[in-house]
């Protein structure tokens, strides 16, 4: 058993430095600054190439990302906040920007910069998102405490 999970782990996000990634039209990452690498617990590149969902926490909603999709793709900016998953287990909160990148007049992909996000926000929106997901998806979050016994590799954990 990985007893190095912790879901309930928080990462601060440094209020002097962005997260930066880019990707490309199908959300694929092309580039991460090292402060994205560092606070998601992955190496850059174990980044590069997959997919920008491999950060996306469950207790995000789906209509979240649904609207982000939508403003990019017809060329607007989405601001909004987000809860990361980091390799570990453990998680994030940004408030990020995404929008198209151009060059030369053409566009070439998606940048999505990130920034920190105060205490009182981060309660607010996990409240919100719960409320959303419990909506939309039917799912709610919970922490559910099991005798040990029930377990048969918890409980050797006790020995």
């Amino acid at each position: 058993m990985d007893t190095s999970f912790d879901m309930f782990w928080e990462t601060e996000v440094p209020r002097e430095e962005e997260i930066i990634s880019l990707t490309d039209f199908a959300g694929i990452i092309t580039y991460v600054n090292d402060t994205f690498a560092r606070i998601s617990g992955y190496e850059a590149e174990e980044l590069i190439g997959k997919p920008h969902h491999i950060i996306r926490h469950p207790d995000m909603p789906k209509s979240s990302f649904t609207d982000l999709w939508q403003t990019i793709k017809a060329g607007g900016e989405w601001q909004g906040y987000v809860k990361n998953l980091r390799k570990d287990g453990g998680y994030y909160w940004v408030f990020a920007r995404v929008s198209t990148m151009i060059k030369e007049g053409k566009a070439i992909g998606y940048k999505s910069v990130r920034e920190p996000v105060s205490e009182e926000k981060k309660r607010i929106m996990q409240a919100q998102y719960d409320l959303l997901r419990a909506k939309e998806e039917k799912r709610t979050r919970i922490v559910l405490y099991i005798d040990n016994s029930k377990l048969g590799e918890a409980k050797a954990l006790e020995k």
